[in-house]
């Protein structure tokens, strides 16, 4: 499903601009056409920018809704402010993975127009003055230069929607490839994820009991590992706690189930070099 970012002051007109979007694909595109937005979540606008926290919930509720729908066919359109350049990256890194293509349109809009238009509004739908003025202050423009806000469709408030240009962004232009960070790679065989979880889980639990008899200098021998943990590091003036191994546990097994090995047996000198470094 192609995705189309909507992007814009509060009250800038995304919202009409994502209706018209989707009458004309489902008029003129044989595909369901989604609609993701802030209407959907059943929040206060108001609380919600008022509170980062909450703010960031809202956009990971909406990010997971896209990544849900977001796939070859159909169209998800996400009908949101998107103001935040880095959130639209992740946007981009979403499609990238799901390796289909995704299009921006900005609706510009000055200020002093939106906050007509927001006045305009029921008072259950406006935005207060002092939340309104703060997500202009915020708003992060999209540039073309930038590949995730590019193709860039800016929109004034007296223009048409280019659909047809749209559409072409969506339909006849190849998908971004994904790299090594958005795309899973195979599995190199059947049991490989269990001996990752279970080997480094064996190598953590020597480590955390042979520091119960170590000192700085020490050796450490681990299961199925011919190279051992080293203690000699200056720095290392006490014993790493389990909430440390198990943060570079992770780490390793991310890298890992990208950089997959044939031989499953050498997993264990592998996490004893990574820790090894990572602890120098």
């Amino acid at each position: 499903m192609p995705l189309v970012v909507m992007c814009g002051y509060p009250c800038s007109g995304k919202t009409r601009r994502a209706e018209e979007l989707k009458v004309y694909f489902e008029q003129n595109c044989d595909r369901k056409v989604h609609v993701v937005g802030d209407g959907g979540l059943d929040v206060d606008k108001n609380t919600v920018y008022a509170d980062s926290q909450k703010e960031k919930n809202v956009r990971a509720s909406l990010k997971a809704a896209v990544e849900r729908k977001v796939g070859k066919d159909d169209i998800v359109i996400l009908d949101s402010l998107n103001y935040i350049k880095g959130y639209r990256y992740e946007l981009f890194c979403l499609i990238k993975h799901a390796q289909t293509p995704h299009c921006l349109v900005y609706c510009l809009t000055s200020d002093e127009v939106s906050s007509t238009w927001n006045a305009n509004r029921d008072a259950a739908e406006q935005y207060t003055q002092d939340i309104f003025d703060a997500l202009v202050l915020r708003f992060e423009a999209p540039d073309s230069r930038n590949r995730w806000d590019s193709p860039l469709f800016t929109i004034l408030k007296e223009d048409s929607l280019p659909y047809e240009a749209i559409s072409d962004a969506l339909f006849k232009r190849k998908a971004p490839p994904p790299n090594q960070s958005t795309q899973s790679q195979p599995l190199s065989s059947a049991n490989f994820l269990y001996e990752l979880d279970k080997t480094t889980q064996d190598v953590l639990m020597a480590i955390f009991n042979a520091q119960k008899t170590s000192v700085p200098g020490d050796l450490i021998s681990v299961p199925g590992a011919t190279e051992k943990i080293s203690f000699s590091f200056s720095h290392l003036t006490r014993s790493i706690n389990m909430a440390e191994l198990r943060k570079l546990r992770r780490q390793f097994i991310s890298y890992t189930k990208m950089h997959p090995t044939e031989n499953t047996g050498q997993i264990s000198n592998m996490f004893v070099q990574y820790l090894n470094k990572s602890l120098h």
